[in-house]
């Protein structure tokens, strides 16, 4: 068996050819396969069948997808003049639930008018929404500026590299009289 990937094209050649070498080299007689006896005749009639079926399958493929494309193209045109056909509708009858109903259609919902209490609610959520944020709008990032006062800098001012000499780099002998009488002894 191969392990090449079976796809249906290739499901189709090898039924093909299994029928076309079945039918040359065992026109007559009587095959055992799986265990069951199949004589030639039968064999080649269960492969043609199964590629019948797959060309079958394939013209159903096309013809579907064909019908897709139609579908979309008439989609393209008729679905914007329905829209404009459903404003239409619900302009000129209004409110009218029964004559809408006719068509299909509902009227459009009338928005509820927002309370007071709600109005102000909403106006305290945004404010500390945006303090919290720190969002501006255009004239208040305008307003900032990036000048900086009362900072005052001071320079680091590096004299000369200060250079040792190799007698000031020895240690110093102590002078102290403790320190000289100690070495005479």
């Amino acid at each position: 068996m191969n392990s090449k990937v079976s796809t249906k094209a290739t499901l189709q050649q090898r039924v093909s050819r299994l029928t076309a070498g079945t039918l040359k080299h065992y026109p007559t007689g009587t095959l055992t396969v799986g265990g069951v006896t199949y004589d030639p005749a039968t064999l080649v009639q269960m492969f043609q069948s199964l590629g019948n079926t797959i060309a079958a399958s394939d013209e159903a493929k096309a013809k579907w997808n064909d019908a897709l494309k139609s579908l979309r193209n008439e989609k393209a045109k008729v679905v914007p003049v329905l829209r404009a056909y459903q404003s239409y509708l619900v302009s000129s009858l209004g409110n009218t639930p029964s004559a809408l109903d006719d068509f299909g259609l509902s009227p459009r919902k009338v928005r509820a008018p927002v309370s007071v209490e709600k109005k102000t609610v909403a106006a305290a959520k945004r404010k500390a929404t945006r303090a919290a944020r720190h969002t501006m709008g255009a004239k208040q990032r305008k307003a900032v500026t990036g000048h900086v006062t009362d900072v005052v800098v001071t320079p680091i001012v590096a004299g000369p590299p200060s250079v040792q000499s190799p007698a000031a780099a020895a240690p110093s002998q102590s002078t102290s009289p403790t320190d000289s009488n100690s070495h005479r002894s």
